[in-house]
């Protein structure tokens, strides 16, 4: 093992158990709760806390001033085997309250109790007002060294690697809401680098709504509930939202991104990342690049089907988070690429006739090839939600040498914004000395006491000039990595509140997309609108909602019209005839497969022998097998069980990314219509059948594109479920094994797209 990497030793172990090297009551399905399984009755010895699961550790020991301490990490996590109050007292009982006798009233010298209950009434804090509902993981950056020639910033170096914490967030939805809803994600990343933190703070579209940021509490105040009855949670299908961006055609181009599929990703590890801006980087020698940042998934990039999202959301409302934890955990570490597309820096900052300071615009990546710097890889979730994907704190402002700003509207005023957020949500200016915030760099501020002062700050000169702490700290020159602005140009002008001319073309990029997309993906933004925009109650905002879409592509408008009931408006301007991007198309490529989910439906009258070997190979595949029977606990309990990880009460199709029938499993014990309305365990006749909850399973990844495969019978449930045995994606052999690698051909597309007829 490695015994000088404790990332990649668990990483190591966490494969050994996949390996079948471990053993559990899962056998190495990943979503245990701690690190060992407990017994039935209470344990009453005292120990140690225990320590954390294999595929966890917590932000790294370094001190609130930068410095490396040396210290494990679970000498920052609660220590001893006994209850204390947060003073180290020991405790002899925390159920009861200290009274006067035991029918008395409660004494205000119950110190536990006070400390106890006043904690507890401080346990949280302001949540987001944006990118609230948020999971995350730590991991490593890999420079590749390509990036030299752009950037003297360190981080980017060829080999170096860098500390990285990644969250992964919606946009509109409180921290209660639904992983699953059509939203915008954000994709955060912390470097922890030699020469500072510096802080990618970006999303999974690459334009936003507004050019702006005096226009961002507008944006955002349309999309969040409407204020007087706080709904609908999470959404933008509702008036307020579709007001705004219908008036404000600047929002055009997001907003369709947004009815697109990257509204609804499958999960965090297939989803792109942008920086959205434009951004500057400096080399060696002074000269500067402009550049726009792309994070692109090893695993490609992939979507719900809208009928998958709201399912999920009742379903499993943690369905993101849970799948990057899984995932992490199994052993089948996301990745991503760093890449950039790059243009001069000229004095107009445009580049073939888009500009690059309006972040409602992208640059196609047939003009700008994007240029990979460097690769990231999440190993390990946190130990802790609060103390770090809660706590996280990120700012645009947080630079190293080689990477600087530009003069994009929105740019400017995030740089504000985020810095002045935190001093509310994490109450004080010293967020920064929180262990996720702090940076690996040494410190040396000068910034004194203020609320959470955690440094205990030595010297008695905290100013410059001084001569009482021998004139430290000193100021370092650019050759000392020092962090120095470009010193751009400013234009001298007037005061004004207006736009470059550039920024007014509303439209000519919005049907750009539209016309890049493949018709299957056109059939769901047509869905998406026609949803969204049913749900409005004003019928004028509908009416303008479909003359904006007149001026996108007038098939587009038609067919959203005929499904909101309305008569289709002309195009008041000329159409453009913009060049197709293929590169904003999802579909069409063929993809890894690891971590995908594969669940195989058996009972204890299966082909266990079968059942056990395709649940072999899917692990060695890099694939997470999960078994699904009537009820829970062991198949073949006096053999070689088969663990069952979901039941059919448990189980429903949005988890799966394939469904594999190992034979014609019968009704579970609950199947009974008063207990569960989608069981029913009577035939026509009265006799048993297959449990319905199985046909919907199967019927259920048939309509939503998922491949499916049976052996030993498991094809008697085909016509029941719906499902035409001759259907592209369905799947017959007489044994697993065959079955399973057709079906792994097939999972590399992500769905079976020929199931799917377009309209448009």
């Amino acid at each position: 093992m490695n015994e000088q990497n404790p990332v990649k030793a668990a990483a190591e172990k966490i494969a050994n158990t996949l390996r079948g090297e471990g053993s559990g009551p899962q056998d190495g399905i990943p979503g245990k709760p701690g690190p060992v399984s407990p017994p039935v009755a209470e344990p009453t010895a005292p120990a140690e806390p225990l320590p954390p699961k294999a595929d966890q550790h917590g932000p790294e020991t370094v001190s609130p001033t930068g410095q490396p301490t040396g210290a494990e990490q679970a000498r920052m996590a609660q220590s001893g085997a006994y209850l204390t109050t947060a003073q180290g007292a020991r405790l002899y009982d925390t159920d009861h309250s200290l009274k006067a006798g035991p029918r008395g009233p409660v004494l205000l010298q119950d110190h536990h109790l006070r400390e106890k209950i006043t904690h507890f009434d401080h346990e949280r804090i302001p949540e987001r007002v944006v990118h609230a509902r948020g999971a995350a993981a730590h991991g490593v950056f890999r420079g590749y060294g390509t990036a030299a020639k752009l950037s003297k910033a360190a981080f980017l170096a060829k080999d170096v690697e860098t500390p990285v914490f990644v969250r992964f967030s919606t946009v509109l939805g409180s921290r209660g809401s639904a992983d699953t809803v059509r939203d915008t994600r954000g994709f955060a990343t912390k470097f922890y680098t030699e020469e500072g933190v510096f802080d990618l703070v970006g999303n999974n579209i690459p334009v936003f709504f507004i050019q702006d940021a005096i226009k961002f509490p507008d944006i955002i105040h349309a999309g969040k509930p409407h204020p007087d009855r706080e709904i609908p949670q999470a959404q933008s299908a509702h008036d307020t939202f579709w007001d705004f961006v219908t008036l404000h055609t600047e929002a055009t181009h997001h907003t369709l991104w947004n009815m697109s599929d990257r509204g609804i990703p499958r999960s965090y590890r297939m989803m792109e990342g942008f920086g959205v801006h434009t951004f500057r980087l400096v080399d060696a020698a002074g000269a500067t690049t402009l550049v726009k940042f792309h994070w692109k998934p090893k695993l490609g990039v992939h979507s719900l089907v809208w009928e998958e999202a709201q399912i999920a959301a009742g379903v499993d409302p943690d369905f993101h988070r849970r799948d990057l934890a899984d995932a992490i955990e199994a052993g089948a570490f996301p990745q991503w690429e760093l890449g950039v597309q790059t243009f001069p820096d000229t004095e107009d900052q445009t580049f073939e006739g888009i500009d690059l300071l309006d972040a409602t615009k992208i640059v196609p990546e047939e003009l700008a090839p994007v240029q990979p710097i460097g690769l990231m890889t999440l190993n390990a979730n946190p130990s802790n939600y609060f103390a770090e994907t809660e706590q996280v704190a990120f700012h645009l402002g947080n630079l190293v040498p080689g990477i600087d700003v530009t003069n994009d509207p929105l740019l400017q005023g995030r740089l504000f914004s985020y810095l002045d957020t935190q001093l509310t949500r994490l109450g004080g200016p010293n967020f920064n000395q929180l262990p996720i915030n702090r940076t690996h760099a040494p410190v040396n501020d000068m910034l004194r006491d203020g609320m959470h002062q955690t440094a205990v700050h030595r010297g008695v000169a905290p100013y410059r000039p001084n001569s009482l702490d021998g004139g430290c700290p000193f100021l370092a020159g650019e050759d000392t990595g020092a962090f120095v602005e470009v010193p751009a140009a400013v234009a001298a002008s007037r005061k004004v509140r207006e736009n470059p001319a550039s920024f007014d073309d509303h439209f000519s990029q919005p049907r750009q997309f539209w016309l890049s997309m493949t018709p299957v993906e056109r059939e769901h933004i047509v869905a998406a609108y026609t949803f969204e925009l049913g749900k409005c109650y004003e019928q004028a905002i509908k009416e303008r909602a479909l003359k904006v879409l007149a001026r996108i592509d007038t098939r587009l408008c038609e067919e959203v019209a005929a499904g909101l009931g309305l008569p289709t408006p002309a195009p008041d301007t000329q159409l453009t005839d913009p060049q197709p991007s293929p590169a904003l198309s999802q579909l069409g490529e063929v993809w890894p497969l690891d971590g995908r989910i594969i669940g195989i439906v058996a009972d204890a009258a299966a082909d266990l022998d079968g059942v056990r070997a395709v649940r072999q190979a899917v692990l060695d595949a890099g694939m997470v097998p999960l078994v699904i029977a009537p009820a829970g606990g062991k198949l073949d309990a006096d053999g070689d069980p088969v663990t069952v990880q979901r039941t059919f009460a448990t189980a429903r199709s949005v988890e799966f990314d394939a469904i594999l029938l190992a034979g014609t499993p019968g009704p579970g014990g609950d199947a009974a219509g008063a207990r569960d309305a989608k069981a029913d365990n009577t035939g026509t006749a009265g006799e048993a059948v297959t449990d319905p909850r199985a046909l919907l399973l199967v019927n259920e990844a048939f309509r939503h594109g998922k491949a499916i495969g049976a052996w030993a019978g498991g094809d008697s449930i085909l016509a029941p479920a719906g499902v035409p045995a001759d259907a592209p994606g369905v799947v017959t052999a007489d044994s697993g094994a065959a079955v399973l690698r057709s079906i792994t051909e097939l999972l590399g597309a992500h769905r079976v797209w020929e199931r799917f007829t377009p309209q448009v």
